[in-house]
C-alpha cells in the first residue's frame, strides 16, 4: 500500500482513523492526548498537499464528504478507505518491548488446514516479522504482550478458528529463549 499512496495520503487516512479511535474511546485522557495529536499532526501537513490529496481520496471512493448547515466539511473513511488503514497498520505494525519483563511467556499455536495454506505461510512469516522465535512448526514463542497484535493478525488473515494463543510461567527450554530474546 505504501507503494501506492503518498506519505500525505496515508497521513490524511491514519488521522481520519485516529478520528475514530477518539470517538469509541472511553478515556477522558485518551480523548485529550488523541485529540492533541491528531491536531499537531493535521498542521503539520503542508496545505496545497493536503487539497490535493483529499481530492484524490475523495475521486478514488476513499472518503465521503459533506457541507454541514454551518459551512463545516465533514470527511469520513469508506468502507474502502478503512480497509487501507486497516492494511497500512497491518504492514506497519511492531511490538513493544516491555521495560520490565513479567516473566511470562506468550505462546502462538496453529493448527490451519492445508485449503489455507497461503494464509498459513503468510501467518508464519508475519510472526517472524515481528520477532518471534519458531518453537516448533505451527508453534512460535515470545517473551512480551502481544495479544493485540496477534488477534490483529489472525483477524488479517481470516485464520481465528484455527490459532491458539498462550500465556506460560514457564517452558522446558526456556534458557534458549532466554538467550535469544537477550532476557539474561
Amino acid at each position: 500500500m505504501s507503494r501506492k499512496l503518498g506519505a500525505t495520503t496515508q497521513k490524511i487516512l491514519l488521522l481520519l482513523a485516529g478520528g475514530m479511535a477518539l470517538g469509541i474511546s472511553r478515556s477522558p485522557r485518551q480523548q485529550f492526548r488523541i485529540a492533541k495529536k491528531i491536531n499537531q499532526a493535521w498542521r503539520e501537513i503542508n496545505r496545497k498537499k493536503l487539497q490535493d490529496s483529499i481530492g484524490n481520496l475523495y475521486k478514488s471512493r476513499m472518503i465521503e464528504m459533506k457541507e454541514n448547515k454551518d459551512g463545516v466539511i465533514e470527511m469520513t473513511l469508506t468502507d474502502k478507505g478503512k480497509k487501507v488503514v486497516f492494511l497500512y497498520n497491518f504492514e506497519q505494525m511492531k511490538i513493544s518491548k516491555m521495560k520490565i519483563w513479567d516473566k511470562k511467556w506468550r505462546i502462538i499455536t496453529f493448527d490451519i488446514p492445508e485449503r489455507f495454506k497461503k494464509a498459513r505461510n503468510a501467518l508464519r512469516d508475519k510472526l517472524r516479522e515481528l520477532g518471534f522465535a519458531k518453537y516448533q512448526k505451527s508453534v512460535f514463542i515470545y517473551p512480551y504482550e502481544c495479544k493485540n497484535e496477534i488477534d490483529f493478525v489472525i483477524e488479517f488473515f481470516n485464520l481465528r478458528p484455527y490459532v491458539r494463543y498462550i500465556e506460560a510461567q514457564n517452558c522446558d527450554d526456556e534458557l534458549n529463549f532466554k538467550k535469544y530474546f537477550e532476557l539474561l
